[in-house]
């Protein structure tokens, strides 16, 4: 009988753990079937995707690829997001870094204060700031500029808020004995708590990098210039472009996330890693 009753549970665990794994699988076969079919369609001509129903195209082709590429402005789409999303990046990491630190680490009035403004800033969405943005842009001429596109994106309350939660953690005996041995506060962050934290830094750039070429409203707003949009702009203006080509207007959209594609799956570990840090702030 002990025996019998010791395994009744762990039976009962082996079927919460395959219902619970049937469910991730039908889940994420749902959560893969429009990418599956946006990628099936992109490979069709534009007649047959009309008159097929079918999981492979019968007659493959790379014609929308090709044409994208070749009677669009695709490439310089591509160029314009990847300069506006590294540049988002480095800034905006930079600066919370640096403000992260300051919050956690330096003793100046008004620092709660700062430190709770941020925190309401994190609550408020950024299509209520949109308004705003685009009146001060326009005001200083810097619409359909790269400029113009990063500068309000630049406000990433949530790369503080962790930078300053990890600099709390810190013993702060290693800044004690750095300081005694001479060490501005600029050596500080760049050569003793910002090495500690290269994980935090690495996984807070890939989800800013990926936010910020995912990015539509504002840069759809701040650039109305063929030859300024990102991919992602860029795109949503192909069907107007090409009417109802479906395999060329898919051929843009895949073109358009894959390199966001490829960094996650590279960076997935990361990219894992800042959304639970992301999601898991303390105040």
């Amino acid at each position: 009988m002990t025996a019998l009753s010791a395994g009744h549970p762990t039976r009962r665990i082996d079927l919460a753990g395959v219902l619970l794994t049937l469910l991730t699988l039908i889940a994420a076969a749902i959560w893969f079937l429009p990418i599956y079919w946006a990628l099936v369609t992109s490979l069709r001509f534009d007649a047959d995707t009309v008159r097929e129903f079918s999981p492979w195209p019968s007659n493959p082709t790379l014609q929308g690829y090709i044409f994208g590429i070749t009677n669009s402005n695709l490439p310089v789409w591509y160029l314009n997001s990847t300069i506006t999303s590294v540049a988002i990046t480095v800034i905006a990491v930079l600066v919370s870094a640096c403000a992260g630190y300051a919050i956690s680490q330096l003793r100046f009035p008004g620092r709660r204060l700062l430190w709770w403004i941020i925190l309401a800033s994190f609550m408020i969405p950024v299509p209520a700031l949109i308004v705003n943005h685009f009146i001060i842009i326009a005001g200083v001429g810097l619409l359909n500029t790269h400029l113009g596109i990063i500068l309000p994106m630049l406000i990433t309350p949530v790369t503080v808020i962790v930078y300053k939660q990890f600099f709390d953690s810190l013993p702060r005996e290693y800044r004690e004995a750095a300081v005694m041995d001479g060490a501005s506060e600029f050596q500080l962050l760049f050569r003793l708590f910002l090495p500690m934290n290269w994980g935090v830094t690495t996984a807070m750039a890939i989800i800013t990098f990926i936010g910020a070429w995912n990015s539509f409203l504002w840069p759809f707003l701040a650039a109305n210039n063929e030859r300024m949009m990102t991919v992602t702009v860029g795109i949503a203006t192909v069907q107007d472009a090409f009417g109802v080509a479906y395999g060329r207007i898919l051929a843009g959209a895949v073109l358009a996330s894959l390199p966001v594609a490829l960094a996650y799956l590279l960076f997935q570990r990361r990219v894992t890693q800042a959304i639970a840090l992301s999601t898991g702030i303390k105040g």
